[in-house]
């Protein structure tokens, strides 16, 4: 699905989430999560192809796939907070919008605490 078909499908939820949203609100919103979610699935299929790209290019570079493996978690865990804050936004709840932000990023500093160990003790060693 290219971004034609995902930008016209937002558009009509987007009005009949408009038009519902008058007489039954929880509806609207229920419709709007529901979009938001099966816009993401589409669209994570295609990041799957992006992946495979980096690790091969990993594997050529001789980097260690451990560390990819921690840098495309983190974009994950953007990607799905960034989804879920917005998503909560949408249904009038900013307040736990930023905690579900809050949280994203207390996450991917404890996912990145690896990688800036690594960095140190490179840097350690090169300063020895």
């Amino acid at each position: 699905m290219d971004i034609i078909q995902i930008v016209g499908i937002a558009l009509v939820v987007s009005s009949i989430g408009a038009i519902l949203k008058q007489f039954r609100p929880e509806m609207a919103v229920q419709l709007t999560i529901v979009a938001s979610v099966a816009l993401f699935i589409v669209v994570m299929d295609k990041v799957k192809v992006v992946v495979e790209l980096l690790e091969s290019l990993a594997n050529q570079a001789n980097i260690s796939s451990f560390y990819l493996l921690i840098v495309l978690k983190v974009v994950g865990v953007a990607f799905v907070a960034e989804l879920g804050s917005q998503i909560c936004r949408d249904a009038g709840d900013s307040a736990l919008a930023t905690k579900v932000e809050i949280a994203a990023k207390v996450t991917v500093i404890v996912m990145a605490t690896p990688i800036v160990t690594a960095i140190i003790q490179s840097m350690m060693t090169l300063l020895a």
